[in-house]
């Protein structure tokens, strides 16, 4: 399947950019334009490597391809540095979501972390407030372009820090104000979601939703931590939930499995799998099962009845976009448009939204699906 200049393909003839979707799984620190980045670093004299864009989008998709979370990460330094001013958070929200609704979006949530950016003095209720600001001039200038689009935040503690509790309390009063939902993120490797369980605790007396980032750079106790720790609804990633898999045989296409008792939890209560695939690839989130997107765990857990979605996780680093992350797959696992629905609807069923405007946006992917 040809995939074009801006990450676009034809599947049965129609545009998989043009359909409906839903982003779950998207860091506003990780989705900068690059020519933004440049232009806001010279407003706060911060040097870039490079101040030509493609150059810039080139640096973060090299420094970015490591095959480490660690070294992976150290490529925010540069795109949270620049958003430590009102006019900077703002900025970036409102492309965020134009990017996001230029690319199909529906519905998307944005996860990030208020406490990384309170350099420049401002409070974390001002960096909220600034980045809920931008959210709503991107919704408009969608709206001014005959494009609906919602956003909610996702508001995230990073779980290296002791600041989880505040935030969960940050993120509780946002509610009914742009928040729909809490996160953990950072260095997952040694960090379990257990750290937080105040934190986790709290939310859950408040009965506000969080998903974890848990399967990535940790294994099945990280998933495990997530879901009694953390009380997740969602995992962030959660793709080595496929290391509680065992094939035990192989009949032609026919593969039988094994599950372990977390697997098949996570299966049978259908915990969206908030999957990201190049990014899993950069990573080395799937090491364990080889180093291209045909090895990745993606379709076993698919076949296998896992609520798995599509997500880019971070579109600046991976280059990449929500388009171009289901194409890969398509062309991959040679999936259709039936498949491609069927992932955006196990997201929309995972979105934090209360039932009757999920089954509002189950209703719009259906009738954009229908061509």
């Amino acid at each position: 399947m040809p995939i074009d200049q801006h990450g676009d393909a034809l599947l049965q003839g129609i545009s998989i950019r043009s359909l409906p979707k839903v982003s779950l799984h998207d860091h506003l620190d990780g989705g900068l334009r690059p020519q933004t980045i440049i232009e806001l670093a010279d407003d706060i004299d911060l040097e870039v490597p490079t101040d030509d864009a493609d150059d810039l989008a080139d640096w973060f998709a090299e420094k970015s391809d490591s095959g480490s979370l660690v070294e992976y990460l150290k490529t925010f330094d540069l795109s949270t540095a620049v958003m430590q001013t009102e006019e900077g958070l703002r900025r970036v929200a409102r492309e965020f979501v134009e990017d996001l609704a230029a690319d199909g979006v529906i519905y998307g949530e944005v996860r990030w972390a208020p406490e990384q950016h309170l350099s420049r003095g401002l409070s974390l209720d001002e960096v909220v407030e600034a980045v809920q600001q931008g959210i709503e001039e991107g919704e408009d200038a969608a709206a001014d372009r005959g494009v609906d689009i919602r956003v909610g935040q996702l508001i995230t503690a990073m779980r290296h820090t002791d600041r989880s509790l505040e935030i969960a309390e940050l993120a509780v009063d946002w509610r009914d104000r742009g928040a729909v939902g809490f996160d953990i993120a950072g260095p997952e490797d040694g960090f379990l979601p257990s750290r937080h369980r105040a934190a986790f605790d709290y939310l859950a007396a408040e009965f506000f939703p969080a998903t974890v980032h848990a399967g990535e750079a940790a294994g099945l106790d990280s998933i495990r931590s997530a879901l009694i720790d953390g009380r997740a609804l969602r995992l962030g990633h959660g793709v080595r939930i496929a290391e509680d898999l065992e094939v035990v045989s192989r009949e032609g296409e026919d593969v039988f499995v094994e599950f372990g008792d977390l697997a098949r939890w996570v299966r049978d209560r259908e915990i969206p799998l908030e999957l990201s695939p190049s990014s899993n690839l950069q990573t080395g989130a799937i090491a364990a099962w080889g180093t291209t997107l045909v090895d990745h765990p993606f379709d076993l857990l698919y076949q296998l009845g896992f609520a798995v979605t599509v997500n880019v996780d971070n579109r600046t680093m991976s280059a990449t976009s929500l388009t171009r992350e289901l194409a890969l797959l398509a062309e991959t696992f040679d999936y259709d448009l039936d498949d491609l629905q069927t992932f955006q609807l196990n997201a929309a069923a995972g979105a934090f939204l209360p039932v009757e405007e999920r089954e509002e946006l189950i209703e719009l992917i259906a009738e954009g699906f229908r061509r």
